[in-house]
């Protein structure tokens, strides 16, 4: 039987917008208590909306990460990422802005020009660790806070567990009074298929580092489940015969790493063991038009 929703209890959609890597999937992972968004300090590890789900006694959080806005380059891919961002603004309760404290750069007032004038914004300024002189963070906020009439101004760092939680209490203040969405143990709307995909792109851009450009993406081939074991099968798919070596690495050594990794994040995701097989593809010019992309995923 399910038990009462509390009087009071509060529901509610965030989006979490900004340029890239500012700690977007960084502060969700941490709101969430679990990864459920794929990190790296390359731009676009984001592609896709990653729904990330945190319920509390008095409140339960639905965020929704999403890619980094794009403003340099106008390729296909980057024309679909902006455009997951931009359909997600119109449908959320809150928008919460990350910038870096003590950068606020071009890219984030193009990102925050995006925002319906309408909306509720909490603006986040990230990484304050990263100040050495705190009394610079002071004029930094009253400059961010000259751009727009922000709700809320919340300087953090999504590291400190403390600073995470102050978060999560002004964010439930602008939530609307309603019953949960999902169950009080999920954490993600998104399929294990997906997750181990993102677990494994996850693995490429962080052990090829500027090596591969943006145009690899991962695809599950085949996927098994006997018990509690899961046998899944990966290609990794690049552009180009160089990218390939790359990936692969000499003797094979960078592919054992990512598929290493990726395995070992996977068990601790699924709680359960994995078999995990990666091979590596040459597609050239996947990315290069929508059709492409869409036939792969990209919405």
């Amino acid at each position: 039987m399910k038990a009462p929703t509390p009087n009071g209890f509060r529901c509610g959609t965030i989006a979490i917008v900004g340029r890239p890597n500012v700690g977007k999937s960084t502060l969700m992972n941490a709101m969430v208590g679990q990864k459920v968004s794929i990190t790296s300090r390359k731009a676009q590890t984001t592609r896709h909306r990653i729904t990330g789900i945190q319920t509390l006694e008095d409140a339960q959080y639905i965020f929704i990460d999403t890619p980094g806005f794009q403003t340099k380059h106008s390729n296909p891919l980057n024309r679909t990422l902006n455009r997951t961002v931009t359909s997600t603004l119109g449908t959320v309760d809150v928008v919460l802005l990350i910038v870096e404290a003590g950068r606020l750069q071009p890219e984030d007032r193009l990102v925050l020009d995006m925002i319906p004038p309408s909306a509720t914004v909490v603006l986040a300024a990230n990484k304050i660790d990263r100040i050495k002189d705190k009394t610079e963070l002071l004029p930094f906020l009253a400059q961010v806070g000259a751009v727009r009439d922000f709700n809320e101004i919340v300087p953090l760092s999504a590291q400190d567990p403390d600073d995470v939680r102050r978060l999560l209490a002004i964010l439930r203040t602008y939530l609307p009074e309603g019953e949960p969405a999902y169950g009080e143990d999920e954490i993600t709307d998104r399929s294990e298929r997906f997750m181990a995909a993102e677990i494994v792109r996850e693995k490429v851009f962080r052990w090829t580092g500027d090596e591969i450009p943006y145009t690899s993406t991962v695809l599950i081939d085949k996927w098994e489940q006997e018990g509690q074991l899961r046998r899944i099968f990966v290609t990794i798919l690049v552009a180009r015969d160089m990218h390939k070596a790359m990936v692969i690495g000499q003797k094979g050594a960078k592919l054992k790493q990512i598929s290493t990794d990726a395995r070992v994040d996977m068990e601790k995701l699924f709680e359960g063991p994995v078999y995990l097989e990666v091979w590596v593809k040459v597609k050239g010019n996947w990315a290069d038009n929508e059709a492409g992309l869409r036939a792969y995923g990209y919405d």
